[in-house]
């Protein structure tokens, strides 16, 4: 495995963490709450639409793993969803183990979709790009509701 991609997913962790240490801050009535000017529409089914993109991505297509993404839908509160993310961290560890053609393409088909043509390195590279797409959304969600993130705060990947 080249080790590039578990340093980079360290760096992705990191940046989670400090998400996760924020969202701790906020109620819960606000990690909840149903926006529907957003997609997905509450701070919680953002990051619960995150992790079943990985959980799909590397663990159902990659790792042929069978995957409860609509278990997602019901997780009640930060601490429940940070310990979702920390199986996801494991399924990473796997897939770092595991996938050592990094760049032949393959084809997938999706269920009930289409055929692809994608690598190993893309399966994982392709939701931690999706994971910062929506940290956009989710703190922007997290401002409109009132609690922008600190000053402090990075909003795109930590400092290596």
């Amino acid at each position: 495995m080249d080790t590039s991609l578990p340093l980079f997913y360290s760096w992705v962790k990191r940046s989670r963490a400090e998400l996760f240490t924020y969202l701790e801050t906020l109620p819960l009535d606000i990690y909840i709450q149903e926006h529907p000017d957003f997609a997905y529409g509450s701070l919680r089914n953002i990051q619960a639409h995150v992790v079943g993109c990985y959980f799909f991505w590397v663990g159902q297509m990659g790792l042929n793993l069978e995957t409860d993404r609509a278990a997602l839908e019901s997780i009640p509160d930060v601490a429940t969803m940070k310990k979702k993310f920390l199986e996801m961290d494991e399924m990473l560890e796997k897939a770092f183990e595991r996938f050592m053609d990094l760049d032949t393409v393959f084809e997938i088909t999706r269920p009930k979709r289409d055929t692809l043509m994608v690598s190993q390195r893309w399966l994982i590279m392709h939701p931690i790009t999706h994971e910062f797409h929506h940290k956009g959304q989710l703190l922007a969600l997290a401002r409109v509701l009132g609690h922008p993130i600190p000053s402090h705060m990075d909003a795109d990947l930590v400092l290596p």
